[in-house]
């Protein structure tokens, strides 16, 4: 369904940048950061706060963020808000007002030069609301963002180029985010005027710590601040390392972490490692994408979704007691919990109360279980932190 604010109309005298969706809507607006183009799938996310750690999240690889709170940058950027270092994160971003000076004492630079330095391409000046709406009724759409200091644009090449990529479903990106190398992780959660430090006695590498190994599908840092702060050492490996090798580091038990693309995609490599792991009974803990790949090894099914979750504000209930937690999101796919849909050995333990759709899983007769959400925040609440504690006590 076409949007009025969404359509092609000419060019409007200072534009200098452009979001060409693949339906031909077109949305003018003033570029900033990094000058050039860039293919993926527009999405939006509603947190007020925390747009450099949202860019920074490995897990919006390949996607065009469309902030729905008006007002981004207006805290700058700082070394301390990065939740990935030399591994793409979101291309670009839409917002509705201009970028202005930073004022907040945190700041150690601008979002405009931020954004710059890192490859990233804005567009400000854009109805977002409309761009929301649009997604809401017709699903994520792919595009190209661009941005063009001169104001030059060749409509037809970027309306080609949206339309010949091929979104993100059946797209595995956890090969491209993912750590090259195994590492040892240090550092626990940020305190205001401390810094990423950990709490006196609790250093990692102390005896009578678990071990834990990690497996990166495109993590964010703060989940492994949020283990190690839970009570364990982490050991993290690239995606597609083996059930052996991750054996043979002697583990406790096993996180699967978050990640962009298609779990389907990813789980070709992924699930039969994670279907060995089960087998040998170790302690597995998921989240997002690793929380749908641990349901795939499990024999769920995974689906796209329309408009997808992302955000700090989803309501999520816990189905055994009915407790409700506010939650930050960031996914476009699920686990089908559609009646039957779900392998009797699935246990359906959360839901998000915008939709229904799944939001948590425990496999039956195992110490495995995963939910869709992130409890490590980052930005958004902390409800969820009893998960790592949950996690790190099941480790013995």
């Amino acid at each position: 369904m076409a949007d009025p604010a969404f359509s092609l109309a000419p060019q409007p005298d200072g534009a200098t940048g452009v979001l060409v969706l693949a339906d031909g809507q077109v949305a003018w607006g003033r570029g900033f950061g990094a000058v050039g183009e860039a293919v993926g799938e527009v999405c939006f996310n509603t947190a007020m706060t925390g747009y450099q750690e949202v860019m920074t999240d490995p897990s919006y690889a390949s996607q065009i963020v469309t902030f729905t709170f008006p007002h981004i940058g207006n805290v700058g950027t700082n070394a301390e808000d990065m939740e990935s270092h030399g591994v793409p994160g979101a291309v670009g971003c839409v917002v509705r007002e201009d970028v202005t000076a930073p004022a907040n004492f945190r700041a150690q630079g601008t979002f405009q030069a931020w954004m710059e330095a890192q490859g990233r391409i804005g567009i400000s000046g854009v109805d977002t609301r409309a761009l929301t709406r649009r997604i809401r009724v017709s699903g994520a759409p792919n595009a190209v963002i661009a941005h063009n200091p001169e104001g030059t644009f060749d409509l037809p090449a970027l309306l080609e180029k949206a339309r010949a990529w091929q979104g993100l479903e059946g797209l595995d990106l956890a090969i491209a985010v993912t750590r090259k190398d195994r590492e040892e992780w240090e550092g626990s959660l940020w305190h205001l005027g401390e810094g990423y430090t950990l709490p006196e006695g609790t250093a990692p590498g102390d005896s009578g710590r678990p071990h834990v190994v990690a497996m990166d599908f495109g993590a964010k840092d703060n989940i492994f601040r949020n283990i190690v702060a839970a009570g364990a050492d982490v050991t993290v490996v690239p995606a597609k390392t083996t059930a052996e090798e991750i054996l043979a580091l002697k583990p406790a038990g096993v996180f699967l972490s978050n990640g962009p693309g298609d779990p389907a995609a990813t789980g070709a490599y992924a699930v039969p490692v994670i279907q060995k792991l089960l087998a040998a009974d170790m302690p597995i803990f998921g989240i997002c994408l690793g929380h749908q790949m641990l349901g795939l090894a499990a024999g769920a099914r995974t689906t796209k979704m329309n408009q997808g979750h992302r955000g700090a504000n989803h309501p999520v209930q816990r189905k055994d007691d009915g407790v409700v937690e506010i939650t930050s999101m960031n996914h476009g796919f699920a686990i089908d919990n559609t009646p039957g849909a779900l392998p009797e050995t699935v246990i359906e333990t959360h839901v998000s109360l915008f939709d229904g759709s799944n939001c948590g899983i425990a496999i039956a007769g195992k110490k495995a279980f995963g939910v869709q959400y992130h409890p490590e925040a980052s930005p958004g609440p902390q409800d969820s932190f009893y998960l790592f504690e949950k996690f790190v006590g099941m480790l013995g």
